[in-house]
């Protein structure tokens, strides 16, 4: 627990015990003498709170202003203490029975207290209530509650809380982590046994497991991203709360108090440990400072305190990128960091304990022993030795790309041994014709690329690989639009634009995945894709950087220099489809032909659609809409059609023509008179943009709201 530099500032428990018995000694009216001992402990907790948040804002680190916190909240708790069961009900020989001991319970146990974190407290007692415990317990809870602290509480027999503990994980955890106040600490010692003895001991690894499960259903409860718009800071994915999972399982397993004991035990690399203090901080400061500026127990990093943030953390503008921006990076950079740890500490785990997997991890392929020079476990890949990195640095990739083809996960212990070999990523292996070749087919496999990318990515191992990769990763745009940073945008992009491939898309954007078929140069389109926004953040026009980057590392990839030339293009032109397709007439054939003039074979029009289409879709959730399907695909027919020397509007008219022949095949039940009338309504590019089962559902809808006479209205969204 981390100690309290100059305590007496922030409060002075005997002096202000002296005041409060000197009041009480001079009015022993219960109500005045009750007010003046409440404005005595509100007039102490309002200057140390205020004392903390001055040293907080003066530099004081999250960590330190926790335990700043914790520290005036004990003194105060520890006076109301001595008052109550000294001069309020006093008793000068208490039965076995009236025994009690006040514990800190949760994060308040743990010695960790945002500013305005509840303050959770166990009343503990040898039996049963007797009527002085609650007498004691009653007055304590309301001038606490008068003070304006949120107290959450408990009043339970050492029996009551060994029974308890053993039933819910809840409550189990709770005194795991209990502190010791003021009151009996005999029975806060014997408490302490019989929870190591009867609930603790062979249950070590039920508690693991189902601690790692409670994790994963809270990240499916906040969006299982740790890439989030506004991320929790407390409980979101790589949040002080899977920390604190860590924390709760080790002191399980191992009976530590501090994450310092967890690298004698060899559980955490000195490094390691290190790592986990720094983003411990980090992520206390944040909580702290959302406190602070909410004045209340705020842990969402709302999109409007980012900006705030930002300039209180003492972030600035840079070329290309705003301070929130940066200050975000650094957050989302934490919150990786965060799941690094998870994935070393679990690994740690499996090794010292031999027992089944502790990481949900999907389970593909078949069971074997050994592929391809790599050792396979459960279904996970590893290496065979600790040197295999060292030996071969091309490991590194070939790790990843064994297990793609495989369909295997990669083992956390290699995940481990990675991030401990990544300074062997370095230009050599990154000229390396081998390690190049392996890392284009990864990206260009007929298997779903985004799962392994997603894990080279957060091993750090594709951003070493490619660097300038690696200068977007968790790089965010401050902005309600773009919900992803922009590495995981990448990657997302990457995995939709191989289900367009395989047509798993056709729902909605069949023509997109027709035009990805006749498409001959797939490398330069994933590759494209990939390089996209490469430069992002770093000022100046990002299309044109970025084209630049694509031309330097096309050849160090291995492609041809016509596929190099064509990803550059893509890189440029990645915004001219969906600019021209939104923003100008397309209906206007000199739009079509400005657009055509730019793109100039059918080949770059296929790509970029397939580019744009997957861009898009993977900006955020809703952002993909009809409107801009119906758009992109008419611009594409009738860029397609112009370059065939085919006649623009009378090939659009065709397939409108087409669809409104479709649905009438549908409207069996309509007479003609009927079907035309619903025909005059559409425009060619509506007539494009649904299939016709939408068709046929929108036309009855509009037929029944005329024949009821109840308004029709039809809402857009752009």
């Amino acid at each position: 627990m981390k100690a309290v530099d100059d305590k007496r500032a922030i409060i002075n428990r005997q002096s202000l015990g002296a005041k409060i018995r000197k009041a009480a000694e001079a009015d022993r009216t219960p109500e005045r003498g009750r007010a003046k001992v409440l404005g005595l402990l509100k007039g102490a907790l309002d200057d140390g709170r205020e004392e903390v948040s001055e040293r907080f804002y003066d530099g004081a680190t999250g960590a330190e202003t926790n335990a700043s916190n914790r520290y005036l909240i004990d003194q105060l708790v520890h006076v109301l203490y001595d008052f109550t069961t000294k001069r309020i009900y006093p008793l000068a020989n208490p039965t076995a029975g009236e025994l009690l001991a006040v514990i800190a319970v949760g994060g308040y146990g743990r010695g960790e207290l945002a500013p305005h974190s509840d303050v959770d407290l166990l009343f503990l007692s040898s039996y049963k209530k007797t009527p002085h415990t609650e007498q004691v317990v009653e007055y304590m809870l309301y001038l606490l509650w008068d003070l304006g602290l949120k107290v959450g509480h408990a009043t339970r027999s050492v029996d009551e809380c060994i029974r308890l503990a053993k039933a819910d994980l809840t409550i189990r955890t709770s005194v795991l982590e209990s502190r010791h106040l003021c009151g009996q600490e005999e029975l806060f010692t014997t408490l302490r046994r019989r929870f190591i003895k009867e609930v603790m001991t062979g249950t070590e690894m039920t508690f693991v497991e189902e601690k790692l499960a409670e994790r994963d259903a809270r990240h499916q409860r906040m969006g299982d991203s740790r890439y989030v718009l506004e991320p929790n800071v407390k409980e979101g994915k790589g949040g002080l709360r899977d920390l604190h999972t860590l924390f709760w399982i080790a002191k399980y397993l191992y009976r530590v108090d501090e994450v310092g004991e967890m690298v004698k035990l060899g559980v955490l690399s000195a490094k390691e440990a290190a790592r986990f203090a720094k983003a411990e901080n980090f992520l206390w400061t944040v909580r702290c400072h959302l406190h602070y500026i909410a004045g209340r127990a705020e842990d969402r990093l709302t999109f409007d305190l980012q900006e705030e943030l930002g300039r209180l953390m003492g972030y600035t503008d840079h070329a290309g990128a705003r301070r929130v921006e940066r200050f975000m990076k650094h957050y989302f950079l934490y919150a990786k960091e965060v799941g690094d740890l998870t994935r070393i500490f679990c690994a740690a785990l499996e090794e010292q304990h031999k027992r089944k997997p502790l990481l949900s991890l999907p389970r593909l392929g078949l069971r074997k022993r050994n592929v391809e020079g790599f050792r396979v476990r459960g279904n996970r890949v590893t290496v065979e030795s600790d040197t295999a990195f060292a030996d071969d640095p091309v490991n590194l990739i070939r790790l990843f790309h064994v297990a793609q083809r495989h369909q295997f996960d990669i083992h956390p212990q290699a995940l481990r041994l990675i991030t401990r070999n990544l300074r062997l990523i370095d230009d050599d292996l990154r000229n390396d014709a081998e390690a190049n070749r392996l890392f284009m087919e990864i990206l260009a496999a007929p298997d779903d690329p985004e799962f392994m990318l997603r894990r080279m990515n957060e091993a750090g191992v594709f951003g070493r690989f490619i660097p300038d990769f690696g200068r977007v990763v968790a790089q965010m745009q401050h902005d309600m639009y773009h919900v992803y940073t922009v590495d995981e945008h990448t990657i997302f992009a990457l995995g939709i634009l191989h289900r367009i491939e395989l047509g798993l898309l056709d729902d909605e954007v069949a023509f997109a995945s027709e035009a990805m078929q006749k498409v001959k140069s797939r490398r330069a389109l994933y590759l494209g894709l990939l390089l996209h926004d490469i430069a992002k953040g770093r000022g100046g026009n990002h299309s044109e950087i970025g084209s630049e980057i694509a031309l330097g590392l096309g050849p160090r990839l291995r492609l041809t220099d016509e596929e190099t030339e064509t990803v550059a293009w893509l890189v440029r032109h990645h915004l001219l489809m969906s600019e021209t397709a939104f923003k100008r007439d397309i209906d206007d054939v000199q739009t079509v032909r400005d657009f055509v003039a730019a793109v100039q074979s059918p080949e770059r029009l296929r790509l970029l659609l397939s580019l744009t289409v997957a861009d898009i879709r993977a900006v955020g959730p809703n952002v993909w809409n009809g409107w801009k399907g119906a758009l992109l695909g008419d611009l594409y027919y009738l860029s397609e059609d112009l370059m065939s020397g085919g006649l623009m509007a009378e090939g659009r008219e065709e397939r409108a023509g087409a669809a409104r022949q479709a649905l009438k095949g549908e409207l069996t039940d309509w007479n003609a008179a009927e079907i035309e009338e619903h025909f005059a309504r559409g425009y060619p590019s509506y007539w494009l943009a649904f299939d016709t089962q939408i068709h046929a559902r929108q036309a009855r809808l509009i037929r029944e709201a005329e024949k009821t006479g109840a308004p029709l209205t039809i809402d857009t969204r752009v």
